[in-house]
């Protein structure tokens, strides 16, 4: 049976026992979001749901590759994930999105982008704690001027207006921030 553009591959809910969501998780490089993105994932799966986390480094290793750092590259990532976060959700997949998605203008594309249900999170965490758990030493090339345009040093990030949740993850733990989360989707994935 071939399937129009428009029609989901898993049009039956029976098959995955669950609703789609796209969970957009939004902040500073350090701030906690793939950390709080994979430990939501595998709560998910010890509560039977399937999701898939779209990374922005990741994404940026494959389907992204091509693209830089200027407004106009960061606005094409956010489009990229924002459009396959999409087809996750309407085929029944809990999309975990985690980038940093710096201006109101990037953010403004994600929710335009997606139809399905969205919950927007932003990762709360001030620029010094994010320097201090720089594992991959960009703040320090980015201090340095050795990376050009960096979100939180040489280009700008600007707190969403529309954050469904705002997570503090100076203040928490990532197994707390992620409980946190948990609790108000899971609530929105399972089925009535």
């Amino acid at each position: 049976m071939l399937f129009t553009q428009q029609q989901s591959f898993l049009t039956d809910n029976s098959i995955l026992n669950q609703k789609g969501l796209v969970i957009w998780l939004m902040g500073l490089s350090g701030a906690g979001k793939s950390t709080i993105a994979g430990l939501l994932k595998e709560r998910l799966i010890e509560n039977g749901i399937f999701s898939v986390v779209l990374d922005g480094d990741t994404m940026r290793e494959g389907i992204n590759k091509n693209l830089g750092f200027t407004d106009n590259d960061r606005l094409e990532n956010v489009r990229r994930v924002a459009e396959i976060a999409q087809i996750l959700a309407n085929n029944n997949v809990v999309a975990i999105c985690s980038l940093i998605t710096p201006l109101h203008e990037h953010q403004q594309m994600v929710r335009d982008t997606v139809k399905m249900p969205y919950f927007e999170v932003f990762v709360d965490c001030p620029i010094a704690i994010c320097e201090q758990r720089d594992v991959k030493g960009l703040y320090k090339k980015a201090r340095k001027n050795e990376i050009k345009n960096f979100t939180g040093i040489s280009a700008p990030f600007l707190s969403p207006l529309h954050a469904d949740m705002v997570l503090s993850t100076a203040d928490e733990e990532p197994s707390e921030s992620m409980q946190l989360l948990c609790d108000q989707i899971l609530p929105l994935i399972k089925p009535n």
